[in-house]
């Protein structure tokens, strides 16, 4: 299915399984920049919302409970993702309310959740660098994966770069950057295509970058 398939599917489940606050927080809450985050950022990458949870509910630091945008969770990962709009609400905040949000983030990353802020018109301008963040953040949990894979140390190594960078690599980065030699790049670079880690990304009898492939890109099927 494409975008407004898998779209509307995503929220008709988490509809059907909440009632209360937490259904209207979801039917209210959830609008254009969410929308548009998920078309532009998130769907380009993955391709699913597998592991997403939108206007998830979390505990607050004054006992009460407040909600996340997204939240993407997987065993040992919590990922809270905000899209902030610009408007008249933000030029007629206090001062208090100012530091009451600013606490609010400061106590999600004490409780161990990783916070990404994006605001609307990056998510509606710029989206090709909201995807390289959000792939380069995930990548860092991919990268700790890679140490339970059978991947030599060379490919795991350029792996982990071309996660970290979220664009192309090519073969003279790869060595200056991770000091190989050409030899060893060259046959990290191959092993790593035949095993579709990673698409070669332009030229044809030469290579000249390489990306990576769907299995990696898309670590949470």
């Amino acid at each position: 299915m494409g975008f407004e398939e898998e779209y509307l599917a995503f929220l008709n489940t988490h509809f059907q399984v909440r009632s209360g606050e937490r259904l209207r927080r979801l039917q209210e809450g959830h609008n254009e920049a969410e929308m548009l985050f998920l078309k532009q950022v998130w769907w380009p990458l993955f391709y699913h919302f597998k592991y997403l949870h939108p206007e998830y509910e979390v505990d607050d630091f004054k006992d009460g409970q407040r909600y996340l945008d997204f939240a993407y969770i997987r065993p040992g990962i919590r990922l809270c993702l905000e899209i902030d709009g610009y408007g008249p609400h933000l030029k007629n905040i206090s001062r208090w309310q100012f530091s009451d949000n600013l606490e609010r983030q400061n106590q999600l990353v004490i409780d161990g959740w990783t916070v990404i802020r994006f605001s609307f018109d990056q998510v509606k301008e710029k989206p090709r660098r909201c995807q390289q963040i959000v792939q380069q953040v995930i990548g860092q949990w991919l990268g700790d994966e890679l140490d339970e894979t059978s991947l030599s140390f060379a490919e795991k190594e350029v792996l982990r770069l071309a996660i970290r960078k979220g664009e192309t690599i090519s073969p003279k980065e790869v060595g200056t950057y991770l000091k190989l030699s050409d030899k060893t790049v060259k046959k990290a670079l191959s092993q790593l295509v035949e095993k579709k880690l990673l698409i070669p990304a332009s030229g044809v009898k030469r290579v000249r970058t390489y990306r990576l492939g769907d299995q990696v890109k898309h670590p949470i099927r």
